[in-house]
């Protein structure tokens, strides 16, 4: 039997577009492997909702694998047993996965399989499955990496001729993650992923512009395949090739350039586009799951949640007990479903970091559990935007019951997931607290018993926050490290850049002579 060569699917659970699968058929007789890697799905970020997820995602990837002559192997146990394992049975040639940028755990995990490899002289191939660069040194040339990346064509497999060999794995387990399904969350695979794309580019991103901010509308206005970008269900670059593509099909049709189709669809990949640059500062800076990007915010807030303020008004926050309806609802829709609107996630970090002066990292790891479409870079580099602890960005205090106003205005959304306020009228539906007794009582809902009160009041909570950030970042500055040359350092290795130069260079790097990469 010749050597096999391993591909270790992550977070890329396809097929088509898949570079680890496409070099790896390559070199002879493969193993298609996936972990169920106990320490990952044990981990404080890990939730049930997408561990279920992903097994679903898992039968998908069976099935296409199987449709060119792959047989998918599952293990319960981490990558490393995983290969011990194998390597009793079959000599192993090669590895071959993507580029993660996950979480610290699969940080460490990655690093344990480099170590492994080297040790048994193994060759572990990795490949970029998104527009993240692996050990970027200048941020200045990010946006034309990212373009050529997105231009690139697309790998696509049909069947294979190699007998691939069987291993036998021990059975065990497999450990479950913390917490329970969600009955009304997205269903996993890459079946379902190509339905919302199909339809989105053909009718739904017409509403995209308008509808992502509203929480009622965003469900069918925003594309919702975030879930699937993030685990791989497909990739990145499929998604902004089938945009680009649409575009100039709608263009060759007749439409005008602001047509609700075409817009919706240039305002979609500019997120795309943001996607990954979000990702980048994880894959840069991998500690920001962790610490904050800038140390002015170090210590500002109770951390360890040793007071009881702070335990009290965490407990609430998460179970959407703060007394401002618009965010209880938004963390009941997100146990029901595991996704809301980006809009009111920036809410829900804003009113847990400035309103309630909580630490980002609980908070944030509560989101993390709470959403399917979990993708670590994205999140905890957002997490801290939100919460004020980049040094770099402009302060987002989000009022609750502003934003209520005005993307929820009829109250449509509260109503539905708070069940205590359908019988409140729209003169009260955002502050309840406000309502006389005898109208609480006409209106069938009893403060402080069916419905909470604020836990505080907002204005004074936004100006004590401003001027608790004020005061850190004045005492960061009078350090010897002064604050103005690490907000330099902070901008110059995480900030946004102008990137219209760099897509013209793309333009001139990559051949556009085909239907897959002629994309303008």
């Amino acid at each position: 039997m010749l050597p096999i060569n391993i591909v270790w699917f992550k977070r890329d659970l396809r097929i088509h577009d898949q570079a680890a699968l496409s070099s790896a058929i390559k070199q002879g007789p493969i193993i298609a492997l996936y972990c169920w890697e106990p320490g990952m799905w044990h981990a404080d970020d890990a939730s049930l909702s997408q561990q279920a997820f992903v097994g679903e995602c898992l039968r998908s990837l069976r099935h296409a694998l199987e449709k060119i002559g792959i047989r998918l192997d599952i293990s319960s146990m981490g990558i490393i047993d995983t290969l011990i394992a194998i390597s009793k049975q079959q000599s192993i040639a090669t590895i071959h996965s993507h580029e993660e940028t996950g979480n610290l755990i699969s940080y460490s995990i990655d690093k344990s399989v480099k170590k492994w490899c080297e040790k048994h002289r193994i060759p572990w191939h990795e490949y970029a499955q998104n527009g993240v660069v692996r050990r970027l040194k200048n941020r200045n040339e990010w946006h034309a990496n990212w373009e050529l990346h997105m231009r690139a064509a697309q790998q696509n497999l049909s069947t294979t001729n190699h007998q691939h060999p069987v291993i036998a794995l021990p059975k065990q387990l497999i450990s479950k993650a913390r917490g329970e399904d969600k009955p009304q969350r997205q269903i996993g695979g890459r079946e379902e992923a190509l339905s919302l794309l199909n339809s989105f580019l053909t009718h739904r991103s017409s509403r995209y512009r308008g509808g992502i901010s509203s929480p009622i509308k965003a469900s069918e206005a925003s594309s919702r395949l975030s879930p699937y970008l993030a685990w791989g269900c497909i990739s990145v670059r499929e998604v902004v090739q089938a945009c680009r593509n649409t575009v100039l099909n709608n263009r060759a049709e007749g439409f005008i350039a602001k047509h609700p189709l075409t817009l919706g669809l240039r305002s979609f990949e500019s997120r795309l586009h943001w996607h990954c640059h979000f990702m980048q500062k994880l894959e840069s800076e991998p500690t920001l799951e962790h610490q904050h990007m800038h140390s002015a915010h170090n210590d500002l807030r109770d951390e360890g949640y040793a007071d009881d303020k702070s335990r009290q008004r965490l407990a609430a926050w998460c179970k959407g007990e703060t007394g401002w309806p618009l965010v209880d609802a938004c963390l009941a829709m997100l146990r029901q479903t595991g996704w809301v609107n980006f809009r009111m996630r920036a809410m829900l970090m804003s009113s847990a970091s400035y309103l309630l002066w909580l630490h980002w990292r609980e908070t944030g790891l509560h989101l993390a559990r709470e959403f399917i479409d979990y993708e670590p870079g994205i999140h905890w580099s957002q997490v801290q935007m939100q919460s004020g602890s980049t040094g770099i960005n402009t302060l987002r205090i989000y009022n609750p019951i502003k934003q209520a106003r005005d993307q929820d205005p009829k109250g449509a959304f509260v109503r539905h997931w708070i069940p205590a306020l359908k019988g409140v009228p729209d003169s009260w539906i955002f502050e309840p607290h406000l309502m006389p007794t005898s109208l609480q009582r006409q209106y069938g809902c009893i403060l402080d018993k069916d419905y909470p009160l604020p836990l505080v009041d907002i204005q004074q909570a936004t100006k004590q926050a401003k001027a608790n950030i004020s005061i850190a970042r004045k005492n960061n500055k009078s350090q010897p490290n002064s604050n103005q040359n690490e907000t330099e350092k902070v901008l110059l290795k995480h900030g946004s850049r102008s990137h219209k130069k760099n897509k013209q260079k793309a333009k001139k790097k990559v051949s556009i002579s085909s239907k897959q990469t002629s994309l303008f």
